[in-house]
């Protein structure tokens, strides 16, 4: 198991225009020192509500350094998939929303984990809580204050994303219309971003295309052997007649 899977990381909302300005420092080719820089200086005033007001040095830098993790300087086991997913980007950049969910999935499995139950409460009922998203994670976390606080910055995160509405019961959501993923590669670089949220990175093909944590998004049905076609990383193995299983090579 990687370090990635035991870590919270999120310690302040992040917002996809956020992400969307990183990437697009990466793709016209600037350091990371540079785009280090850049980040500062553009969120120096930009609060994760959206709000426009001078935020702290601290505050500040928990995102950036969130920022960089997720796509400049990620972790060596995911700059493969990092690549893949930036090469997506730079070719049409239409399913922006999703590329950045596997990207913040891959890089903060909390995150991942968080989105996880929020799918399989939506699946019980129409609206979900924050607290009842919080009572499945501290299962996983344990019951401490800072799972409570970072589960509340991933979900604001959501929020800020348009995945989830603020239903009129402070507290409540509501899940937005989903996405329709049309492009075979996006799809198969969710499954990916999922095997490698997952610690032993490997699910079968039926869990993958219908996983809760990808909740925002209408997966299309696609067959194993699709799928290692769009990504080298992933290999195939079949079990009984029909049962497919993907995992990370």
């Amino acid at each position: 198991m990687s370090k990635r899977h035991e870590k919270l990381g999120i310690k302040q909302t992040i917002r996809l225009e956020w992400l969307q300005k990183t990437t697009r420092l990466m793709l016209a080719g600037l350091d990371a020192q540079t785009i280090r820089q850049e980040l500062h200086e553009f969120l120096s005033c930009k609060k994760g509500s959206g709000a426009h007001s001078i935020r702290s040095d601290n505050t500040r830098t928990f995102v950036v350094n969130n920022l960089m993790n997720i796509w400049v300087t990620p972790e060596p086991e995911l700059v493969a998939f990092r690549d893949a997913a930036l090469a997506l980007l730079r070719e049409d950049s239409s399913q922006l929303l999703a590329i950045h969910w596997g990207m913040i999935s891959a890089a903060y499995p909390f995150w991942f984990n968080v989105a996880l139950h929020t799918g399989r409460l939506f699946a019980l009922q129409d609206q979900v809580t924050q607290s009842q998203i919080f009572a499945r994670l501290k299962e996983q976390y344990g019951d401490r204050e800072v799972v409570a606080r970072n589960t509340r910055y991933v979900v604001r995160s959501l929020v800020a994303w348009g995945v989830l509405i603020d239903a009129k019961n402070k507290g409540c959501y509501d899940s937005a219309k989903p996405l329709t993923i049309s492009d075979t590669n996006v799809a198969a670089l969710l499954f990916e971003a999922i095997l490698l949220a997952t610690p032993d990175a490997k699910a079968s093909l039926g869990s993958l295309v219908g996983s809760p944590a990808c909740f925002p998004f209408q997966m299309p049905g696609l067959s194993g052997s699709v799928v290692t076609q769009s990504s080298e990383r992933i290999g195939l193995a079949r079990y009984g007649l029909d049962e497919e299983m993907l995992e990370l090579r």
